[in-house]
């Protein structure tokens, strides 16, 4: 099967929520929960773009929550691929929460996701490798091998010394 490089750019998913009361914990601020739900979502329509097939999580990493979103405002997530392996795609994801009252947009938060596609017999199929073209496109697709690397180890599934993006960040 002859593969196609496709621009990260094509990947790129903006979703759009508005926080109701059924979204939120008893302080008036979406649940995480529900914000890792739509992130994943998100994240999976992205994948799923990039590859033209059904993609499955494999993994999520560290989500942590820099500001809350509350009761009435704007959630807006934006996911992107930033670099093909083999049968799996690293996803990238930031969220922004907007208050249309007082017109401001602040972060959320921001997490990669990493997707594995699927042919129709729901096994793992080859996926288009990654242009990256912008400096932030560039960056995330340099650091994906480490942040990969860090996820195999953490996982069991790679041995640390075999990590050799890893060692050459830490000069060994």
């Amino acid at each position: 099967m002859n593969m196609e490089s496709k621009c990260a750019s094509e990947s790129l998913i903006i979703m759009t929520e508005l926080v109701l009361p059924n979204d939120t914990n008893l302080f008036g601020n979406l649940m995480g929960g529900r914000l890792m739900y739509w992130m994943d979502i998100a994240a999976a329509l992205s994948a799923g773009k990039h590859c033209n097939s059904l993609v499955v999580t494999a993994s999520v990493d560290n989500i942590s929550f820099e500001s809350p979103i509350k009761l009435g405002n704007v959630v807006h997530i934006e996911a992107k691929v930033t670099r093909a392996f083999n049968t799996s795609m690293e996803v990238h994801i930031n969220v922004w929460g907007e208050d249309h009252t007082l017109q401001y947009k602040y972060k959320s938060n921001e997490a990669y996701y990493t997707f594995v596609s699927l042919d129709p017999n729901r096994k793992p199929r080859k996926v288009p490798t990654i242009i990256a073209e912008t400096t932030d496109e560039i960056s995330l697709f340099e650091g994906a091998l480490r942040r990969r690397q860090l996820r195999l180890i953490l996982g069991g599934k790679m041995k640390p010394d075999d990590a050799l993006e890893l060692k050459a960040l830490f000069g060994k």
